[in-house]
């Protein structure tokens, strides 16, 4: 994949020495990145899709935080629930999710 259509950075409070700790990890982002790579598989848009787990984004408060570009779309407060939501409306459709934009 060289170019894809969208790339999903999911923050899972990886820190610089490379452990995960912190809000968004507590809250399980890390399950969410397992969750978005099936998804997007199931939904075959593994060759227009990357998905990177991030380092904090410093809003810890709305977290886990999502972030698709190339669009710069900011997602807060996810739960695995939504990810369903988000690769069929966002990433297939084209259409923001509303209710989780922060």
């Amino acid at each position: 994949m060289l170019s894809p259509k969208y790339h999903v950075f999911v923050c899972t409070s990886c820190r610089i020495n490379g452990t995960q700790k912190g809000f968004c990890h507590s809250k399980g982002s890390v399950d969410l990145v397992q969750r978005f790579m099936e998804e997007i598989d199931d939904k075959d848009l593994t060759s227009d899709v990357m998905v990177t787990n991030t380092g904090c984004f410093g809003i810890c408060d709305k977290g886990p935080v999502v972030v698709i570009y190339p669009e710069g779309t900011w997602y807060g407060n996810v739960t695995e629930d939504d990810v369903e939501t988000i690769v069929e409306k966002h990433l297939a459709e084209g259409e923001k999710v509303k209710e989780l934009l922060i």
